[in-house]
């Protein structure tokens, strides 16, 4: 993915989400993901695709059971 793709899809992320923290920086390699962050905290990765021309990206983020809260007591 371009620098400038990355930029546009930050500032997308940014007024999607209401949060100016969000970064996408580009990546090391050209070969490697897209990290999606949030400060310093890793929430995600960007993924390009393009079918028939159309060009799309996806936004996927894992949330790991122990990062949530606890159940409320019954």
């Amino acid at each position: 993915m371009r620098t400038t793709e990355i930029s546009r899809v930050q500032e997308y992320l940014r007024k999607a989400f209401g949060n100016n923290r969000i970064a996408v920086p580009p990546p090391m390699k050209a070969d490697a993901p897209i990290e999606v962050y949030i400060g310093d905290e890793f929430v995600g990765v960007l993924h390009r695709d393009e079918d028939e021309g159309e060009v799309s990206y996806s936004f996927v983020m894992s949330i790991l059971d122990m990062d949530l809260p606890p159940l409320p007591e019954l």
